[in-house]
């Protein structure tokens, strides 16, 4: 008749078992995580076969430099911009920077004017154009219209604030820093990407293509909302429900017309 095993081999049978029952559900999370399935498949913006500037007519009528390897090329330089490596490098940096300003600045012109449009007390800072001067004014300039959010009265404190934390914050974008060294200065993630959305890869490429994809579409966006300035003096939402109100009278033909001489 076979021993039974003493006290201690008991033991560590149940903490091999419990060891194994881990190391299974963690292999199974894991799995699960890197399962998620991708709504278009990134494959599709890159290579040879991505979408092109003129569609099925791009065939064999794009530049052998511009090959997919990077998010929103569509095979589009007639002007042989990014013939050079190095340019088109530093070319690609600046338009995603720009990209990301003009995100940002679309939302912040618009959000105003909504907010007073559904009673926000903004005043005349509603207007993204007057917003600066109201820092000049006796009751300076409050962040969407609350004064216990930032309440900003100094022109010069304002300025030396936003050089120091944008020279801080562009210094570690490139550089590294505390939370992170050798980082991609495009796509840093790390402390950049507190909530994950670009761990999966396939995932993080095609969240490149959408970001790139609509920054270009703020970029313009930004360049209309300062041609409507200059010619209407109103901002974008006042334009915008303007033109529904009767479109046949405002619209930019009609605005043009002011330019033409007499």
């Amino acid at each position: 008749m076979a021993a039974m095993p003493s006290h201690p081999d008991l033991q560590a049978d149940k903490m091999a078992a419990i060891t194994k029952s881990f190391a299974a559900r963690a292999v199974s999370v894991r799995t699960a995580r890197t399962s998620r399935v991708v709504p278009r498949a990134a494959v599709e913006w890159y290579g040879p076969d991505r979408p092109k500037f003129l569609g099925p007519f791009s065939e064999n009528d794009t530049p052998a430099y511009l090959t997919g390897e990077f998010p929103g090329d569509y095979g589009w330089d007639t002007a042989g911009l990014s013939a050079d490596p190095e340019t088109f490098k530093r070319y690609r940096e600046l338009e995603l920077i720009h990209a990301r300003w003009a995100l940002l600045g679309a939302l912040g012109i618009v959000t105003p004017e909504l907010l007073a449009s559904n009673g926000v007390p903004f005043g005349e800072s509603a207007i993204w154009f007057k917003a600066g001067q109201a820092i000049f004014s006796d009751n300076g300039l409050n962040y969407l219209g609350n004064p216990s959010l930032i309440h900003a009265s100094n022109i010069v404190a304002t300025l030396a604030i936003q050089v120091i934390v944008m020279g801080l914050v562009e210094g570690y974008r490139v550089n590294g820093g505390p939370a992170g060294e050798g980082l991609d200065p495009l796509y840093p993630g790390e402390a950049f990407d507190p909530l994950g959305l670009a761990d999966d890869p396939d995932t993080f490429a095609e969240l490149k293509v959408k970001e790139i994809k609509n920054g270009r579409l703020a970029m313009f966006s930004c360049f209309g909302f300062f041609v409507q300035a200059i010619v209407t003096g109103k901002g974008p939402i006042q334009n915008l429900n303007d033109h529904l109100a009767n479109p046949a009278e405002n619209n930019a033909f009609a605005y043009a017309t002011k330019f033409t001489p007499l």
